[in-house]
């Protein structure tokens, strides 16, 4: 039998799609849903997440819960949202997905509408390679006030993903059977991108000071690349410390290395002053600053960039030219415009408390379970430690619905570590926090009834 939850998600969205419930029209807030129907609170909320992450309704903050505008009666599913019964659905603790029900849809339809309308034949051209120029010189402007990095529109590349900017870097910069040192723990997806270049992945360890270049430089002397989170290490959490970037910085100058610096998740940071980005202090001109708006906007606008140094720009635009930029004209116009208008900053500014009281919820909620999670300063994850197998523990997780991911999955030697990541971004109540971390206790427990610290 359906979970009570799951029965009122199926009973709203059959009203919704036969037209009782008009497109834009507000439901009532889950206590009161709660009280008339019988159910507790936090079940009326999990019904209403799941609508959220599936298109059907939308939240607009104190005003309260809407049937989303782009739901028509008859309609099987709402227009352009998550298709229900396929696996862009996301699941919770989905890693890597931001709030999907904070992004401001109608705002960035408006702008989409706008810049549709005033076309000219001009824009239905292919673009500049490097990308549409009014987006890179609104990423400059963006980066010089918040990152403190200089930088010129020539040096910025649009890409349609990270994987597409660490192929057009590799294929500018790389010769095959090059070294690049890489974070063990690390981001595991980008891997086969940087070994299809015959680009050698050497792994580096990570301690609560980042990664350890003093090991990377004793390990694998010969290296001409190094990839690397220094803001918020993926997955731990450390960042990079100011002597480690020193460090790094006077080995790319005398090895004449290149230091790529993933920029993932740096926006959301919640204690204390984040140190500035490895590009701002680049004098000698060696650092490649890489970031997305997969994160910090939506993952669907598929759209990357780089800021490459200025001696290397024609190089950049020789190779861009064989694979020019695909992220269409009409989106990074109207990305340039959420960007230069101050839209993207407020909506930054509006997902960091958000995730900061979405953390809070989870964290919590977590440790009334007994779990042990690991502190972090920033971040859109957590990582709770275990003394069990992970993945064992994780797949347990996943077939109870739960999208966890086991951190020994991360590493690349030794398996040292053990954890279970899980992001909390689209958790939209303490309720629905109390309630998944009971689900994943029941899912892994007794085999993980006792939780140690993993990670030392």
């Amino acid at each position: 039998m359906d979970a009570r939850y799951q029965q009122i998600a199926r009973l709203l969205k059959s009203s919704i799609a036969s037209g009782e419930l008009a497109a834009g029209a507000r439901l009532p807030s889950s206590r009161t849903f709660a009280r008339e129907n019988g159910v507790s609170r936090a079940t009326v909320e999990h019904a209403y997440a799941e609508l959220v992450a599936q298109g059907w309704i939308e939240r607009r903050g104190q005003a309260g819960s809407f049937v989303s505008d782009t739901v028509t009666p008859g309609s099987a599913l709402p227009a352009a949202s998550l298709t229900e019964g396929t696996d862009n659905i996301p699941q919770p603790f989905q890693m890597g997905l931001p709030a999907l029900d904070l992004f401001p849809r109608a705002l960035w339809g408006r702008l989409m509408g706008r810049r549709l309308r005033t076309q000219t034949r001009f824009d239905l051209g292919p673009g500049d390679v490097a990308g549409e120029r009014l987006l890179r010189q609104a990423i400059v402007d963006y980066l010089r006030f918040s990152r403190s990095i200089d930088c010129t529109p020539e040096q910025i590349f649009i890409t349609a993903s990270y994987a597409m900017s660490m192929t057009l870097i590799l294929r500018t910069l790389a010769t095959a059977g090059d070294g690049m040192w890489v974070e063990d723990p690390g981001f595991p997806l980008i891997r086969p991108v940087i070994a299809r270049e015959q680009v050698r992945l050497l792994p580096v360890p990570v301690d609560e000071n980042g990664m350890n270049i003093d090991a990377a430089r004793a390990l694998h002397p010969q290296a001409r690349f190094v990839l690397l989170t220094p803001a918020h290490q993926s997955p731990l959490g450390v960042a990079l410390s100011l002597p480690r970037r020193r460090q790094l910085l006077d080995w790319a100058a005398h090895r004449e290395g290149w230091i790529i610096e993933d920029d993932y998740d740096s926006e959301f940071r919640y204690h204390g002053k984040p140190l500035p980005p490895l590009k701002s202090l680049d004098a000698p001109q060696r650092v490649i600053y890489a970031g997305t708006f997969s994160k910090s906007l939506f993952p669907a606008i598929r759209t990357g960039w780089i800021v490459v140094p200025a001696p290397h720009v024609a190089a950049f635009r020789r190779q861009a030219a064989m694979y020019p930029c695909t992220v269409p004209g009409l989106v990074q116009l109207t990305l340039a415009d959420f960007i230069s208008q101050g839209h993207f900053w407020r909506h930054l500014k509006n997902m960091r408390q958000h995730y900061a009281r979405r953390r809070e919820w989870l964290e919590r909620a977590l440790k009334q379970q007994g779990f042990d999670v690991a502190a972090q300063q920033g971040g859109i994850q957590l990582v709770i430690a275990v003394t069990d197998d992970d993945k064992q523990l994780a797949a347990r997780a996943n077939q109870a619905g739960l999208a966890v991911q086991a951190l020994s999955a991360w590493q690349i030697e030794g398996g040292e570590r053990r954890g279970l990541l899980v992001c909390f971004t689209n958790i939209s109540s303490a309720e629905m926090a109390e309630q998944l971390a009971e689900k994943l206790s029941k899912a892994i427990r007794p085999a993980s009834a006792t939780h140690g610290a993993a990670m030392d």
